[in-house]
């Protein structure tokens, strides 16, 4: 039975990296029609004009500076949202499956924190959709999402088996989920950053004439917004990751003796605490906005990625738990 529900598992996920991989498509397709409807939208900035026929007159305010294009949210965007939300129902029932058939909660290898952490990637991407439209970082969150879930399937897939002594405890199920979370945040903040980059870009580009060059961007919101987006995302983050470094020494005590040991993972793990701590700090004390701010934010992301794929399967220590 728990075989059966194994492979159950497995064939939901790879439909789910199916359903992901179609949403994939749909929302690149999106982004080259944003290209070519971009014109539709008057540019921000557009000095007001006045329509109307036999006399009457009608002003026409334009958007706010720096404000994006309002197009109609098209077709292939919603379809890729959908097929979103049907990919990610399959992800967690494969989750879900794999928790079932061992027994325990799905995260004691890499390959079920994988399966872990980009279910809750794609999950929280779902629910911020409740506060504020970030579909457009739909190419971003599925395609990742495709990309970890293959390299989990190929190279960090193991055998169910039972839990080592020191991860059988209930500071795994507190410990993981505010690290899945804090991923989760992460990731999504990312995303927004990489975007102010490229919107930061367009307009040195628009500046210097050229007004045809990455027209795309002209729906997204501008550079300040997702600079905004970005650094309110990484400070829910971060409170995630410090509860994860809290939750981490008080589990570490019970069962090794000591609250820090200065293992690899342990640093690692504090390396990305102190990186997300420079950002939120630097920029809400020292000023640092635009393209400093969003290099720090990925360089900080790329720490979260090395700990993860680099620290957990290179470097030996009390945390190696990799499985492989």
């Amino acid at each position: 039975m728990l075989t059966e529900l194994e492979t159950y598992s497995t064939i939901a996920l790879y439909s789910g990296m199916i359903v992901y991989a179609i949403a994939f498509v749909f929302y690149v397709v999106d982004l080259a029609n944003r290209s070519g409807d971009a014109h539709l939208a008057a540019p921000a900035g557009a000095k007001a004009q006045t329509v109307g026929q036999g006399g009457t007159a009608t002003l026409v305010k334009p958007p706010r500076a720096g404000a994006p294009a309002k197009l109609p949210r098209s077709r292939w965007l919603r379809a890729g949202f959908a097929l979103t939300v049907l990919g990610f129902l399959l992800h967690l029932t494969a989750t879900v499956l794999r928790g079932i058939a061992a027994e325990r909660v799905p995260w004691a290898n890499m390959y079920e924190f994988a399966l872990t952490a980009t279910v809750s990637v794609v999950g929280i991407f779902l629910i911020v959709q409740f506060f504020i439209d970030l579909r457009f970082l739909g190419t971003l969150v599925t395609g990742m999402t495709i990309m970890f879930l293959g390299i989990a399937k190929i190279n960090y897939y193991v055998p169910i088996v039972p839990l080592v002594p020191a991860l059988d405890s209930y500071w795994l199920v507190i410990h993981i989920i505010v690290a899945v979370l804090a991923v989760g945040f992460f990731t999504l903040s990312f995303g927004l950053s990489i975007l102010q980059l490229l919107q930061a870009r367009r307009v040195t580009k628009v500046k210097a004439g050229d007004t045809q060059s990455m027209a795309f961007m002209t729906s997204f919101p501008n550079q300040v917004r997702l600079e905004d987006l970005a650094y309110r995302l990484a400070i829910i983050g971060f409170a995630f990751w410090t509860f994860t470094l809290i939750a981490g020494s008080i589990w570490a005590e019970a069962a090794w003796s000591r609250y820090w040991g200065w293992d690899v993972k342990e640093v690692w793990t504090f390396i990305i605490w102190v990186l997300y701590a420079g950002f939120i700090h630097a920029r809400a004390t020292r000023g640092w906005r635009g393209t400093r701010s969003a290099w720090l934010n990925i360089v900080s992301y790329a720490a979260v990625i090395f700990n993860f794929s680099i620290v957990n399967v290179f470097f030996k220590g009390l945390h190696a738990y990799s499985g492989l």
